[in-house]
């Protein structure tokens, strides 16, 4: 996008920044490109046509393409947590300043909209070195960056990036300062639901162990090293099947499956988790349990019967089918049981039952005594095994 060939752009200094500038370079998929104003004043934007939606600081999106311009902005540490910085845009502002801000010299580099790019920090030197490298001293002033280094090594761990030592030291010192204790809850999960998605999530949550910030974070994930790494081993053994967009939901409720009960809900209530997120987590750790007590006291339909009554099967068939194969990733044999017990059970209709003149609770009695019945007839039937 040349400024001579837009011109909501003509006569401005922009550059576009972060993101879009690391991933053309690596060769990874660009999604969105920001860029940055230097000169100009909110007014001026204005006028151009661009609409304001920066909350905190001055990003307007383009009239036409709706990208995001920001005007470039200096940062001064003012209080706790991330949040707590003064924020100063001025036509004065110049885009090195703007780029001293930033977290990782990967993601503080610019180029004009020709591409030539400005680099003060050595970003294209340490992106050719696969290393995640701190801009400035700085970095320990915003402990969300402890999060957003762990997550860029979840997305490409897979190419030999690592942390840089100096930074590994950093990282460690912003959990020590007690910094992270003022992140607040929805910012902690949108950094972690961003790096579930990422195609090495477990790193993520490797990265926060080491430097000590999972046991502030997450502690109940923290408390126990080797249940953590078989939690992490997980995280990449997934239903067949299930969409794109429930993928990092289905990550999270295998990472905490584990868990007990007390342990899974105050992990979810101390980060705001979504409901989807806490159902899906319950139905997985319900899920384990079935087949733990199926490998220490055999299969009977008492015990598929109360996983099909836990997670409200009933009324939610549509979560039976991801959980059989769930089920299938450890046991083949166990899930076609389960398959065929569910397909039987199902057929059981209160609506037949309220024909032969079943009411009330006693409905509700006959109902469950005739889908256990179905239940223990598969399972002891000649396509079953009891």
């Amino acid at each position: 996008m040349a400024e001579a060939e837009d011109p909501h752009l003509q006569g401005l200094e922009v550059y576009r920044v972060g993101g879009a500038v690391r991933d053309a370079r690596l060769g990874w998929p660009v999604k969105d490109t920001d860029w940055v104003v230097v000169g100009a004043t909110p007014e001026e934007m204005r006028r151009r046509g661009f609409k304001p939606v920066g909350r905190d600081f001055p990003v307007f999106l383009h009239p036409e393409s709706h990208e995001e311009f920001a005007l470039a902005r200096t940062e001064r540490k003012s209080g706790h947590g991330y949040t707590g910085f003064v924020v100063h845009a001025s036509p004065e502002v110049t885009l090195e300043e703007d780029l001293a801000r930033r977290d990782l010299t990967i993601n503080a580099m610019a180029e004009t909209p020709e591409g030539a790019l400005v680099d003060p920090h050595g970003g294209l030197a340490d992106l050719e070195a696969r290393r995640l490298r701190h801009v400035s001293p700085a970095f320990v002033e915003d402990p969300l960056r402890v999060l957003r280094t762990a997550r860029f090594l979840a997305r490409y761990a897979g190419l030999g990036f690592v942390i840089a030592e100096e930074t590994r030291r950093l990282m460690g010192e912003l959990v020590a300062s007690g910094e992270l204790a003022h992140l607040v809850a929805e910012r902690v999960w949108t950094e972690t639901e961003k790096a579930l998605s990422e195609p090495w999530p477990e790193v993520y949550f490797q990265v926060l162990h080491d430097c000590g910030a999972l046991a502030v974070l997450m502690p109940e994930l923290a408390a126990d090293a080797e249940s953590l790494d078989e939690a992490l081993g997980r995280l990449h053994r997934l239903p067949e099947d299930i969409e794109a967009e429930s993928q990092a939901r289905w990550r999270w409720a295998r990472l905490v499956e584990h868990l007990d009960e007390e342990d899974r809900a105050a992990l979810a209530e101390r980060l705001r988790l979504p409901r989807a997120h806490r159902e899906l987590a319950s139905q997985a750790a319900l899920t384990r349990r079935l087949l733990a007590r199926v490998a220490r006291h055999g299969l009977d339909g008492a015990r598929v019967m109360a996983w099909l009554d836990g997670i409200d099967a009933w009324r939610r068939g549509d979560r039976v089918a991801p959980l059989i194969s769930l089920v299938s990733l450890e046991a083949p044999e166990l899930a076609e049981d389960l398959a065929l017990a569910w397909r039987l059970a199902r057929q059981v209709l209160p609506k037949a039952l309220v024909a032969e003149g079943y009411r009330g609770r006693e409905l509700g009695e006959e109902l469950a005594r005739r889908r256990w019945e179905a239940i223990d007839g598969a399972l002891a039937g000649p396509e079953g095994r009891a």
